[in-house]
């Protein structure tokens, strides 16, 4: 279930950024002519030809910098290629091979780590022999690419893709429900964990950031088996500028993709923050099962509406996870703790759940014959039939004649009525809408 890493290595200013961009069709990246304008390591999930993998973008590799900037740049680099399972080298057609190439291909041989170079800035057809200047790296033909025009972008993520590690199939059969423990520095992680399995196996620590790796933690409740993984404290990714935190953030990443059950820890005292719901976004992109924890539930003043207008105060900083359940506790006093597995056990089971066809398009029949689509350029859109195509999460294909043509507000209305009539609580759903 793992997700493999791709880091784009190379000296500043070859179009790092700019190719990072490209691969993911949007600009997340800073693009600047201004060389080493990328210091801290982007990264985000990357879908090409029905696979997915974290591309990671890193700052320009100066080998035997001394400058302070320079420098953590160097070690970032450094650390991307470590933990990278494939190593996307870029190097510049316009300005040719250098010594700092040269001695960032001998790094990156030395690492033993599967290579891909990439020869950027050649815009036509004629430049293309250009390529072959590089082949002194010793790392093999170069494949010419364009992040200015999107030349041999596709052929590109096609290297990608061969290059990466054969995928892993989930174990579908374990009853072993693997729950993953994250959330912002110091909202009480550890101490949740310790709380739950009654004993210290977790360091607990004041200071933000004290579990530095994921650990897995098997323990029993009520006779079934359960893995915990705690992890760091995930920061914003502008913050993640020490080597040891951006190992966190992605062991974090990692985690997450590694688990069945995210349950996401929110400190009551500071109330739900933009960084909250970022995690809780990368459990949904993840399509994990989902629980929202809010932690140190003892230091609020509260009477019997308290929770019930947290709760609202929730829904409407994250109006579209409003799928997902949300449980007061107290780690430090045991509040509530251990009714988080009932829960943990509710959506594991919606996540896995299946649903008869026949008993499916009933549903579908029902719903819209209450609310049929609208016809849009002048075309009757109508559902024909819906069949559940995969679990883990619930995936389900719906049939139409014109799929393109359903609005927006339909789809949710289809997802909506789905949830309700099915209890996908704590679970995000994938509908997809295809041609008969």
């Amino acid at each position: 279930m793992s997700i493999p890493l791709v880091a784009l290595i190379g000296r500043p200013n070859v179009g790092k950024s700019s190719l990072f961009n490209r691969f993911l069709r949007k600009r997340l990246a800073i693009v600047d002519d201004t060389p080493g304008i990328t210091r801290d390591r982007n990264y985000s999930l990357c879908d090409w030809a029905g696979r997915t993998f974290y591309l990671i973008d890193t700052g320009g590799m100066i080998p035997d910098t001394k400058g302070a900037i320079s420098k953590l740049v160097l070690e970032q680099s450094e650390t991307a290629i470590e933990q990278a399972d494939l190593i996307v080298f870029i190097v510049d057609c316009k300005t040719g091979p250098d010594s700092i190439d040269d001695r960032i291909a001998v790094s990156l041989q030395k690492s033993g780590k599967p290579v891909l170079l990439l020869a950027n800035k050649i815009d036509r057809d004629s430049e293309e022999t250009e390529k072959f200047q590089f082949m002194r790296l010793g790392l093999g033909e170069p494949i010419p690419v364009s992040a200015t025009v999107g030349r041999g972008i596709g052929e590109a993520l096609d290297a990608i893709i061969e290059k990466l590690p054969p995928t892993e199939e989930p174990d579908t059969e374990s009853d072993v429900v693997r729950i993953a423990v994250v959330g912002r520095p110091n909202v009480g992680k550890s101490m949740f964990i310790n709380r739950l399995i009654g004993e210290e196996r977790s360091i607990v620590s004041p200071m933000p950031g004290t579990t530095r790796d994921a650990v897995d933690t098997p323990f029993k409740f009520n006779g079934r088996e359960y893995v915990l993984i705690d992890t760091a404290g995930l920061r914003r990714k502008s913050r993640a500028k020490e080597d040891v935190e951006y190992y966190t953030t992605l062991r974090t990443l990692r985690a997450i993709e590694n688990c069945h059950v995210a349950v996401v820890l929110v400190d009551a005292s500071e109330g739900m923050l933009v960084q909250d719901l970022k995690i809780i976004e990368d459990a949904v992109e993840a399509r994990r099962a989902i629980v929202l924890a809010v932690n140190k539930w003892d230091l609020v003043e509260k009477d019997d509406k308290t929770a019930d207008i947290f709760t609202s105060q929730i829904r409407d900083f994250a109006k579209t996870m409003s799928f997902i359940p949300v449980i007061y506790i107290s780690a430090l006093t045991g509040q509530r703790v251990t009714k988080i597995i009932s829960l943990v056990d509710s959506v594991f089971e919606n996540w896995q759940r299946t649903i008869p066809t026949a008993e499916l398009n009933r549903f579908l029949q029902q719903i819209v014959g209450k609310q049929p689509p609208a016809s849009a350029r002048g075309k009757y859109v109508k559902l024909m039939y819906a069949t559940q195509t995969g679990i883990r999460p619930p995936t389900f294909t719906v049939f139409a004649n014109y799929p393109k043509l359903l609005q927006k507000s339909y789809l949710r209305y289809i997802e909506k009525q789905f949830r309700s009539q099915y209890n996908f609580e704590g679970v995000p759903l994938r509908l997809k809408f295809r041609t008969k």
